[in-house]
């Protein structure tokens, strides 16, 4: 538990928005929760696979992320798992987005979601879809890379 000395632990991570975007830019942002979902967050229950970010009326909002509920909580103070959950960003860097969204048709997609110092931290990208030819070059160009490691490997 190397990772927690400094306090940093990785929770969730999406690798599927890595092949299926083209990332422009990251951002952290925090998010707002309940207690329940701080718990399941701590116990790794999280699904980010199908989540993406939206920004209405100034504001950054995180949806169709799955926390699952806790198990030890009564359902009187559980959550519902996909309810949707604030992002806290700057004001600046909302308005950064807000236009880069709106006039370049990107997309808002978490990719990691962390412990920082006690903390809940989402990592969110600004991405572009990626098309067909683009995700067979990645995934050549990953073959070729570890057949290299390979050959390198034996010598």
């Amino acid at each position: 538990m190397s990772d927690s000395s400094d306090g940093f632990k990785i929770v969730a991570d999406n690798r599927q928005a890595r092949f299926q975007y083209e990332i422009l830019e990251t951002y952290e942002a925090g998010v707002e929760l309940r207690g329940t979902e701080v718990k399941s967050i701590r116990q790794g229950k999280v699904n980010l696979r199908d989540g993406y970010a939206l920004i209405r009326n100034g504001e950054a909002w995180l949806h169709n992320v799955h926390i699952s509920p806790h198990e030890t909580a009564s359902q009187v103070f559980n959550h519902d798992p996909r309810r949707t959950r604030k992002l806290l960003l700057h004001g600046q860097e909302i308005r950064k987005l807000i236009g880069q969204v709106e006039q370049k048709g990107l997309t808002l997609v978490p990719l990691k979601m962390y412990l920082k110092r006690g903390w809940v931290k989402l990592t969110i990208a600004l991405v572009r879809g990626k098309k067909l030819h683009d995700k067979r070059e990645d995934l050549k160009r990953k073959q070729s890379d570890r057949e290299i490691q390979r050959a390198l490997k034996n010598y």
